[in-house]
């Protein structure tokens, strides 16, 4: 007799806004073609340049937000092909900038696979009443795959865990890219723990000169070092290479204060990224001394290969990314559970592309081994299980959601119960899914879907965001006892 847990749809529907838009650099390949844009515009009047702009101004002005500041950012991105000497007033440069700018629909293709957290902010809100963060994948035009914060601004779950959500603004903004200069040394130290560095060096060349390591630091050592132990050399080449990458794939992004969160996108930065950040998973994170940090491990896809990458942030203003070392990242889906178990950090994953594994580590940035604790048995998982994102503890045991794939690709979401002290022990489980696309979620752009990244628990009910079919997302709730009862019946 299948398990029966009730399961009530809020009528929440984020889809797609088309008018929400980015601006975007636009530099031809060709050096060529740049030049000769540039020799019109500067053979323009300058009655004719300010007529224009102008023009400009009035079309596209109120769909950005610093609109005639990225414009001028984008004319210093080809203000060296300018001739020497020549003057130019500041309209015909802005001008410029608009003809090397343009408009990128960042979710005009989808809007999907959301994860929701506590808002680090919970200040002037009514009692009851709980702010949070709703994470979406969104899919523009290709091959562009983006991250939105709060679709449709902020979002608030009342006492009874009714949802409302705030009229957003008009518009969207990716953050400012900055180099980390001063990274994580434990990160340091999982991108060259990957290159078999022996331990005694590695502690040395991370402490020295005794300042905050850097990349160009760490390099400067290891070159050093290589030269006292000549039998490194071998090594190097393969330092360098974890380094290189270290430094080219991790950066801070930063929003200013009184950007709206719901204006807040975060869109590929880096090379492994390039084409797409996908489906970031994430965890309000409590450390050992009682430090709260969001993560948020996500697929990084530059076109022909997947990558894991870790955003981190406190306040969600201000984001470090960071590439992930290990033999047991190459695959999708990392979840990380929200706190240390048994002195480590611990993660469901999928290392095989059909099955649930749970991997242990001392870093958040090295993963190398994992164990698999479930394989498809059940008829609605028979193709593939993965996860639907991080943990949710409770007193019974670890809550994860699940994703399964039965006949004709159908994808459903199920629940497990996981021991709290050895989550590889599965202590419960349905044997139906919990939620499943009915007719109106069953038709898309990839039919017969739901999905999520990740839910909480709050007033005894599971918030469970979902997106179904690649085109739209909605939130269900689901009785906390009922479900605990069920999953141990």
């Amino acid at each position: 007799m299948p398990n029966f847990v009730p399961v009530s749809r809020k009528p929440i529907d984020f889809r797609a806004d088309i008018t929400r838009v980015i601006l975007k650099p636009f530099v031809p390949s060709s050096e060529e073609r740049i030049r000769k844009i540039i020799d019109r515009v500067l053979s323009l009047s300058e009655d004719t340049v300010e007529q224009w702009l102008d023009r400009v101004i009035g079309e596209f002005a109120h769909r950005h937000n610093h609109f005639q500041k990225v414009l001028q950012e984008n004319y210093q991105r080809v203000a060296h092909y300018i001739p020497k000497g020549k003057k130019l007033s500041d309209k015909r440069k802005t001008l410029i900038g608009a003809y090397f700018t343009h408009e990128y629909s960042v979710e005009a293709a989808a809007l999907f696979n959301p994860s929701i957290v506590p808002h680090p902010n919970q200040r002037d809100l009514p009692a009851g009443h709980e702010r949070f963060i709703l994470s979406l994948r969104a899919t523009g035009e290709a091959p562009h795959i983006s991250l939105h914060l709060n679709h449709r601004g902020g979002g608030v779950l009342d006492a009874q865990n009714e949802v409302s959500m705030e009229t957003p603004t008009p518009f969207l903004l990716p953050g400012e890219v900055q180099p980390l200069r001063t990274p994580a040394l434990d990160f340091l130290r999982a991108a060259l723990e990957a290159s078999s560095l022996p331990k005694g060096i590695l502690k040395q060349v991370l402490q020295a000169n005794g300042k905050p390591a850097s990349v160009d630091s760490v390099r400067k050592a290891l070159q050093h070092q290589t030269r006292v132990h000549p039998e490194l050399r071998a090594l190097l080449p393969d330092m360098l290479e974890q380094l290189d990458r270290a430094e080219r794939e991790s950066f801070a992004l930063t929003y200013a204060n009184d950007v709206p969160v719901s204006e807040r996108i975060i869109f590929p930065v880096s090379s492994e990224e390039r084409n797409g950040i996908e489906d970031a998973r994430f965890v309000q994170f409590t450390d050992d001394n009682g430090d709260v940090v969001y993560y948020a491990p996500y697929t990084a896809y530059d076109g022909k290969q997947i990558n894991m990458k870790l955003l981190q942030t406190k306040d969600f203003l201000h984001f470090e990314v960071y590439p992930l070392f290990g033999q047991a990242i190459r695959n999708k889906g990392m979840a990380l559970f929200p706190e240390k178990i048994n002195g480590k950090y611990a993660a469901i994953s999928r290392q095989d592309g059909e099955s649930l594994f749970l991997m242990y580590s001392d870093s958040l940035f090295r993963w190398e081994e994992a164990e698999v604790i479930r394989i498809p048995e059940l008829p609605w998982e028979v193709v593939q299980i993965g996860n639907c994102g991080s943990p949710i503890k409770t007193e019974e045991g670890w809550l994860l959601l699940t994703h399964g794939v039965g006949p004709l690709r159908k994808y459903v979401i199920g629940v497990y119960l996981l021991d709290l002290h050895d989550p590889s022990k599965i202590i419960g489980a349905l044997d139906e899914p919990i939620l499943s696309p009915n007719e109106k979620e069953r038709e898309g752009y990839v039919p017969n879907v739901v999905y999520s990244c990740g839910g909480m628990v709050r007033q005894n009910e599971l918030i469970l965001p979902y997106a179904y079919s690649d085109v739209g997302t909605g939130i269900a709730t689901i009785p906390l006892p009922q479900l605990l009862r069920a999953l141990q019946a």
